[in-house]
């Protein structure tokens, strides 16, 4: 939550046109100390998140929404991640971003309630948590009204597939260069 206290999310968050929410699987657990991961069965290296926790905070949103939600994992081994995924996502009214940790999510839970698998790059990183940030960022910029001018969004620097024009501001002349024609 604390990533779209800024800017243009901040702005999108006051006028209510996105909504972040996080949910912590701790809060599911019935672990009497609140754990939600384990060593992976049959030994290995690492810690991985149970399914109990993240099913029933997945189930927990799903029921309070009414509805079965679209829900994302990001792992290195999705999809990768671009501007047209980020405008198709933000079409969804609501939409659930598994973030893993550790060495992940236990596989059958993530059989039963992810509908896509998402990668921001081929590399490993702690936790899931800057991945949603990204596309969280990314996906909010292309929801209706987001962005002051929405012809932003249509020229982005993704737009059809070619990257934008290097760009210029004020003053004219900066360190003896101008800017072009």
């Amino acid at each position: 939550d604390n990533a779209c206290s800024f800017s243009i999310m901040q702005r999108a968050k006051n006028d209510n046109l996105i909504q972040v929410n996080s949910v912590n699987p701790r809060d599911f657990s019935k672990d009497k100390h609140k754990k939600v991961d384990d060593t992976p069965y049959g030994g290995g290296a690492g810690m991985l998140m149970q399914a109990q926790p993240v099913y029933d905070a997945h189930k927990a949103v799903c029921e309070e929404r009414g509805k079965k939600i679209r829900t994302v994992y990001v792992t290195p081994q999705g999809t990768v991640f671009n501007q047209q995924m980020a405008v198709e996502l933000a079409n969804e009214e609501d939409l659930i971003i598994l973030c893993g940790h550790y060495e992940g999510i236990d596989e059958r839970v993530l059989e039963e309630v992810v509908t896509d698998y998402v990668s921001i790059g081929d590399y490993v990183l702690t936790g899931g948590e800057l991945p949603v940030m990204v596309m969280i960022d990314a996906i909010s910029r292309m929801v209706p009204g987001v962005l002051n001018n929405d012809v932003s969004a249509e020229t982005e620097t993704f737009h059809n597939d070619l990257l934008e024009y290097p760009q210029y501001t004020r003053p004219e002349v900066w360190h003896e260069k101008s800017v072009p024609e």
